[in-house]
C-alpha cells in the first residue's frame, strides 16, 4: 500500500543525489536507507559495512549468483 508523506526539501535533494549515484529511484533510495536504519536499530553492535555486505550477499543468493563455499586448503587433523 502506497502512502504519501511530506519530506523536507533539503532531505529530498540529498536523496536525489544519492539515488542517482546508486542508480535507484528516489523512493527506492528512501526504502534502502530505511531498511539499513531498521537493521542498525535491531543490531546496534553491527557495523554499517557488515550490514552492507550482508545485504549484498542476500541479493546474490536471491538472484542465483552465489556459489557454494569450498575450502581450498586442507586442515591438519592432529
Amino acid at each position: 500500500m502506497a502512502t504519501s508523506v511530506r519530506l523536507d526539501d533539503d532531505f529530498v535533494e540529498s536523496v536525489r543525489i544519492h539515488s542517482a549515484a546508486a542508480h535507484r529511484t528516489v523512493p527506492k533510495q528512501i526504502e534502502h536507507w530505511s531498511k539499513i536504519g531498521q537493521m542498525v536499530e535491531d543490531n546496534p553492535d553491527l557495523s554499517y559495512e557488515f550490514i552492507r555486505e550482508a545485504l549484498i550477499a542476500r541479493e546474490a543468493v536471491v538472484s542465483g549468483k552465489a556459489t557454494k563455499y569450498e575450502r581450498r586448503t586442507k586442515r591438519n587433523r592432529d
